[in-house]
């Protein structure tokens, strides 16, 4: 199991509100993290009623609402583009991120071959290009291009935006393309040999659909897309699977599993042993976002896996399936943040009877951020007191034995990319003020090789990192980064840029970034990261303490550590901006309407803001199980207590915000943005808007976008707060 469908679905679905842009942690990746007309509308909304005059807003492509954004847009662009720092934080920003010296992600491609997908000043929308390790290092790398995907988009007169390709084990040259128009979540899937550089005649090609897809080998692939009406659940994702033969009508597939409109998603996955060779298939019902039905798909039908709900398959490695418990599960004796195998021998003969092994238990400050599988090994970025590692796992005669692997310390650890044909992996390090180190690691001797060292995109020499805590309302220890000047003087008139997230169990670890080093660090800024709950810095614990009713924790966390920077006179409310993404732009606007005396910026990235129909715009539903649902009155009587954009009120002085959305964003809608906006207009409220038309959700379609966006947000800040 090699990444399989059923882990790149729970990852697409994380990510579907985590956290957006500003060159901060990538939204995707998450691996991350990012034409036809689109697909139909997710759920019918209701009829306006007449306290809410902006649910026309929830049309995406409606001209009224349109017309409306792009006056915005221009009275935005003139507040911000006219002034003249503006260009030269442009300037900066368009450098970064177009840089050629940044670290490739690399990826394997099959016995000692490498593959990337690079954007820079020429590739605006960017090139597939391979190489082989060797080759890699070499100074320049020697690439070969095999997609170039602004051609592309030129010859099919089409807004292409990759998403990724996934490739048949081992060879990895054929390849499956997901290209979506303008950035949105639903893709289009094409058929493409990478050894010819040429989709494929006749091949396998599905057009636009959120989508789910996995070989089973060189003719057969398992597929889930919107097969007509009624066939996405009610989230928008698919819920049927279907078996895929080469030179078959799409609409003849064979279907091998039909969940339910009311889950979140269905998908299947193929297992594969070390030589890359299916051994089995298995299927994921997802009930709700943190909840799996596993099942194997055998000659008579779908076989129930025992598997706590919230519990997530990581892969295949030596027969052994692992699971990560996001519960308790003991009837096998295992805990709540445990890595544990099966036997998948013992699991086709008979699941009840089959035993689970304990690979990893984290300790209490612990949290396994990131596993994988190598051709024998297991990989896992291990995570303590929010610092990583990274170990390595193997099996043998019943047993997980482990090694750690040497790669520094104090920041984060990312697993790039791993190979199915030997123990290699790809790993990064980096922290807020070391850049990015890229590493080939040996997973079974533990031997390392560093590839290469971003050079530094800023001067750090003046400044300095901590970790602090802060105290939060039920007495938890909240810990935090600064990142701050070494001779900061302490008298509360510091430029602070406070930073979070705070949901779906997605980890704020350490992060090097060109753009915020260079628009807001170098120019005397202070950068601050908060590790508040519903997060998964200690593991699902952690995640589990903010999620529905106990959500205001999280706000909580999140007030004690501005509080704190307060209270330590490392700023004041004047000087103290806020920044979220996602859930995180939900964080901003309860922020902003809860504590409207404690900040006087705020960025509000592609948020969640009507939290009374979140259920009902865009991919809302299937967040049920982080928010709680509005449509049970006792779930709604705490999600109202909160909800941004109905907490608006009369007579308020609220910090005059920045909205910041993109009309094709199908994961969480602009309406969210737009409704909030437009209400503030009605009030009277001062406010900044910014719709980009292209780009998704990370709204990353193309680089020169990136560096608009940024450029926008130092402004924005640099008026507020260093002024």
């Amino acid at each position: 199991m090699h990444p399989t469908s059923s882990l790149r679905i729970a990852t697409a679905l994380a990510l579907a509100v985590f956290v957006a842009g500003c060159q901060m942690p990538a939204p995707a990746g998450p691996e991350n993290a990012m034409n036809p007309p689109p697909p139909p509308p997710v759920a019918q909304p209701s009829p306006p009623p007449p306290e809410d005059p902006y649910q026309y807003m929830e049309d995406a492509d409606s001209s009224r609402a349109l017309d409306w954004a792009r006056a915005q847009n221009a009275r935005t662009f003139g507040v911000l583009k006219s002034d003249p720092r503006y260009a030269k934080l442009y300037d900066d920003a368009l450098a970064i991120v177009t840089n050629k010296d940044r670290i490739p992600a690399l990826s394997f491609a099959g016995p000692g071959q490498m593959r990337n997908f690079w954007q820079d000043a020429t590739h605006v929308r960017g090139i597939w290009r391979q190489t082989t390790l060797k080759g890699y290092t070499h100074k320049p790398p020697q690439w070969t291009t095999v997609l170039d995907i602004d051609a592309l988009a030129t010859a099919d007169n089409a807004n292409w935006v990759w998403h990724g390709a996934l490739c048949l084990e081992p060879a990895m040259t054929r390849c499956l393309l997901q290209l979506s128009n303008g950035g949105k979540d639903a893709v289009t899937v094409r058929e493409f040999d990478a050894a010819k550089r040429k989709f494929v005649d006749g091949g396998f090609v599905s057009d636009e659909s959120k989508q789910d897809i996995d070989w089973y080998d060189e003719d057969h692939v398992y597929i889930g897309r919107d097969w007509g009406p009624g066939t996405l659940t009610e989230s928008g994702y698919p819920y049927i699977v279907k078996l895929w033969s080469r030179g078959q009508p799409l609409a003849s597939a064979q279907e091998v599993f039909r969940g339910s409109p009311k889950d979140v998603a269905a998908s299947a996955a193929v297992l594969r042993d070390a030589q890359g060779d299916p051994v089995g298939v298995i299927i994921d019902q997802a009930p709700s976002f943190f909840e799996h039905k596993y099942f194997l798909l055998m000659a008579d039908g779908a076989k129930p896996l025992p598997f706590p709900l919230r519990s997530v398959v990581k892969g295949l490695v030596d027969n052994q399936l692992v699971l990560e418990l996001r519960e308790e599960f003991p009837a096998q004796g295992m805990h709540e943040g445990d890595l544990v195998s099966f036997d998948l021998s013992a699991l086709k003969a008979n699941p009840a009877t089959a035993k689970a092994t304990l690979v990893l238990r984290p300790a209490q400050n612990e949290a396994a951020d990131h596993v994988a599988v190598t051709r024998d090994r297991l990989v896992v970025a291990l995570y303590e007191d929010v610092k990583g590692r990274l170990v390595s796992y193997r099996h043998a005669r019943g047993k997980w034995s482990r090694i750690d692997i040497a790669l520094p310390k104090g920041g984060s650890v990312d697993i790039q990319s791993v190979s199915a044909h030997d123990n290699s992996v790809i790993a990064t390090t980096r922290s807020f003020l070391t850049p990015t180190q890229q590493w080939h690691v040996d997973a079974a001797s533990g031997k390392t090789w560093r590839l290469a060292t971003l050079p530094a995109m800023f001067d750090a020499s003046r400044d300095v990192v901590e970790q602090r805590w802060a105290t939060s309302s039920d007495g938890t220890r909240i810990p935090y980064f600064i990142v701050r000047p070494k001779n900061l003087a302490l008298d509360g008139n510091a430029p602070t840029l406070l930073y979070a997230y705070g949901g779906f169990q997605q980890a704020m670890t350490p992060w090097y970034s060109g753009v915020m080093g260079k628009l807001w660090l170098e120019r005397g800024g202070v950068l601050v990261v908060a590790n508040i709950r519903g997060g998964g810095e200690f593991g699902p614990r952690w995640h589990r303490a903010g999620l529905k009713e106990h959500r205001q924790l999280v706000f909580d966390d999140f007030y004690a550590v501005a509080r704190d920077l307060v209270a330590t006179k490392v700023t004041s409310p004047r000087r103290l901006g806020i920044m979220g993404g996602s859930n995180g732009g939900l964080l901003m606007g309860v922020a902003m309407t809860q504590q409207p005396d404690l900040f006087n910026a705020v960025v509000i990235q592609v948020p969640l803001l009507d939290m009374l129909r979140y259920t009902k715009i865009g991919a809302g539903a299937s967040w049920v199980g982080e928010y709680g649902d509005p449509a049970i009155p006792a779930e709604r009587a705490y999600i109202e207590k909160y909800s941004p954009y109905q907490a608006l009120k009369p007579g308020v002085k609220y910090p005059e915000p920045f909205f910041e959305t993109s009309t094709k964003d199908d994961r969480v809608h602009p309406a969210h943005a737009r409704k909030m906006a437009a209400r503030m207009e009605a009030l009277g409220d001062p406010f900044l808007y910014y719709e980009n038309i292209d780009g998704g959700h990370a709204a990353d379609a193309n680089l020169n976008e990136t560096a608009l966006r940024s450029a926008l947000e130092y402004t924005y800040l640099t008026q507020k707060l260093m002024d």
